[in-house]
């Protein structure tokens, strides 16, 4: 049986996408998740994928906040994601100041989107219990919420979103970096076998440390980006100085799981029970090898 493997179709994905042209669905598919890391949790928890690549915070405080549903085995981006600020074309926002007591846009109630939103607001000194927030699915509904004045703003990932702004569809007020390496793998306990989720991580290190090279920086991955997602090549370039990835996908630093409890904690994400959280809960030590 093939390793169904949720994703979301962007560009910190095209190790992956290459990973999957050279499979050719021989030991695994790919499931498209375009409403963000909500909608892979959601299937995860519906037995619609065994496997979700994901935002780390969503992963970690679903985890923290109860759900059984998977557990952490790998690491796939370990560099921040940049959240743009995003708000309508016309709207009165003109900075992340401006937002405070409004409607934000969320994709899901857990999403990276709504997480971010608890960060934002620590780093602002908002009251955490004033937020409010409409649920908008994807990115299309999310514009059309701060266009239609029904939300003030959402945060979305600063390239996937630039191609909107530069439309005119909408407006950068700002950005918001996560204080974590920002992407991370998870797998169902039961469903997903031990054996192939080891040898779909061992396959797919190989592809982002391929993709991670400075020679592949300069021309294959930009040519690969450019055709698959249409960003112009000056976008692409950008991007690719901010992005790093793991020398090895079965590996997760046990600080990242430890210091993206304690900013989740502090912004009210995530409550911490009585004598702390134990790492063990959140990792499928059959598979992944916590340094």
């Amino acid at each position: 049986m093939t390793l169904r493997i949720g994703y979301v179709r962007e560009h910190f994905a095209s190790p992956l996408l290459q990973f999957a042209e050279a499979d050719g669905e021989k030991t695994f598919t790919l499931v498209e998740c375009p409403s963000g890391t909500g909608q892979l949790i959601s299937r995860l928890t519906n037995n619609e994928i065994d496997v979700a690549i994901a935002l780390t915070d969503p992963l970690i405080s679903g985890i923290a906040n109860g759900s059984k549903a998977y557990k952490l085995v790998g690491s796939f981006v370990s560099t921040p994601l940049n959240w743009a600020v995003i708000t309508g074309k016309e709207s009165k926002y003109n900075s992340i100041s401006d937002l405070q007591d409004s409607t934000l846009g969320i994709s899901r109630y857990g999403s990276g989107s709504f997480t971010m939103a608890y960060v934002m607001a620590l780093q602002q000194g908002w009251p955490l219990d004033n937020l409010q927030f409409q649920v908008n699915n994807d990115i299309r509904g999310l514009l059309d919420s701060v266009n239609d004045g029904s939300t003030s703003a959402f945060m979305w990932e600063w390239f996937t979103t630039k191609p909107f702004v530069d439309a005119g569809e909408a407006r950068f007020i700002g950005s918001v970096p996560t204080p974590w390496p920002s992407w991370l793998i998870a797998a169902h306990p039961e469903r997903a076998r031990p054996e192939a989720v080891r040898a779909f991580l061992d396959g797919l290190t190989s592809y982002v440390n391929n993709f991670d090279l400075e020679e592949s920086r300069v021309a294959k991955n930009v040519a690969f980006i450019e055709d698959k997602f249409g960003y112009p090549e000056e976008d692409i370039q950008a991007w690719l100085k901010t992005v790093r990835y793991p020398p090895s996908c079965s590996e997760i630093p046990t600080e990242v799981i430890t210091n993206t409890l304690s900013v989740l904690e502090k912004a009210g994400v995530v409550k911490k029970p009585e004598g702390g959280f134990s790492v063990d809960i959140f990792v499928n030590n059959d598979i992944v090898n916590l340094t």
